[in-house]
């Protein structure tokens, strides 16, 4: 029982951090564009990346 006073308090804080988390991604802006990573991903206008 004494185990249980212990672990839901840290679930509970640890589901809070990563709530945290995830409500500042969504303030900070990292997923607005879901889809231009991946367009960039495939360009090829940057050329090679070191020509040396």
């Amino acid at each position: 029982m004494t185990a249980l006073a212990w672990l839901v308090p840290a679930a509970l804080a640890l589901g809070g951090i990563g709530l945290a988390a995830f409500l500042w991604s969504l303030r900070s802006g990292q997923l607005d564009d879901l889809e231009g990573a991946g367009w960039r991903a495939l360009d090829d206008e940057s050329g090679p990346a070191d020509p040396k």
